[in-house]
């Protein structure tokens, strides 16, 4: 495995790792030019693992026996000082170890409610570490597939990978549009539409049939606002996991969790 040393952090083959805390900036950058960084030993290791082509890597010099087992294929390894990591990706790369990789097309909607029995859709979530969370959360707890309105960040923005440790390539998901009028298309593939509301009428989780867990696709909303009123509109079922103590409400990917956890509670292990 060659390594190509780096002393300069403004040198052009290592654009993909500029500014990584500029979201704004990443934004802008990565999903037009097709990549997305990965951050960490283990998770550079489940991209690979889940297909994904790698474009480079970028370790600390002190590091790169680590990446010594890994088929890099074509993809050049780049080493550098923790000086120099740092001016060129704007943070201390504590991990030490980062990597750029292909983005891969999402798949259709419609295949990926056809391989799907629980699916959960979320709305507007545009906090990386919420996605991040609830991305390990469904993978934790059986969920086969996650929907993104258009508004909902991007799963494979580092901190949402890294949040994920990874997971975010193990759980298929796609774009859902038009919003929300495509939740049309989830119904008629045979899903019941479980929008969660902090609402006291609402149905309380554990008291849904056995119908309406059959195939079920929880919907969520982005934290504080919720879900939008045409969202809610457009579903089938009011679901709200009973608080005490006065709480209102759970953070966004803790719902998540504690809902994907009840509707698959007596799934075989």
């Amino acid at each position: 495995m060659p390594v190509h040393e780096i002393t300069d952090p403004d040198d052009d083959r290592i654009a993909d790792y500029r500014a990584l805390t500029d979201v704004e900036l990443r934004t802008r950058w990565e999903p037009p030019h097709g990549l997305f960084i990965a951050e960490g030993e283990l998770v550079l290791r489940r991209a690979l693992r889940a297909g994904y082509p790698p474009r480079s890597f970028l370790v600390d010099a002190k590091r790169v026996d680590q990446l010594a087992d890994l088929d890099t294929g074509d993809a050049p390894v780049y080493a550098a000082t923790p000086d120099v990591l740092e001016k060129a990706t704007g943070f201390h790369v504590h991990r030490g170890v980062l990597a750029s990789f292909h983005r891969r097309p999402l798949p259709e909607v419609a295949r990926v409610l056809a391989d799907a029995r629980r699916v959960v859709i979320l709305e507007d979530v545009n906090n990386h570490t919420n996605l991040g969370a609830i991305f390990r959360a469904v993978a934790a707890l059986g969920v086969d597939a996650v929907l993104l309105s258009p508004s909902c960040a991007d799963p494979l923005y580092r901190r949402s990978v890294r949040v994920s440790m990874g997971e975010v390539f193990a759980v298929p998901y796609a774009r859902l549009t038009p919003w929300p009028d495509a939740l049309a298309e989830v119904r008629a593939a045979g899903f019941t539409v479980l929008a969660m509301t902090p609402a006291p009428d609402a149905v309380p989780v554990q008291r849904l049939t056995a119908g309406q867990r059959a195939r079920s696709a929880l919907l969520l909303g982005a934290e504080g606002p919720g879900l939008s009123r045409a969202a809610m509109t457009a579903s089938d079922v009011r679901v709200v996991i009973p608080m005490r103590r006065g709480v209102d409400s759970l953070n966004v990917a803790a719902a998540t969790a504690v809902a994907c956890w009840e509707l698959g509670r007596d799934d075989p292990l």
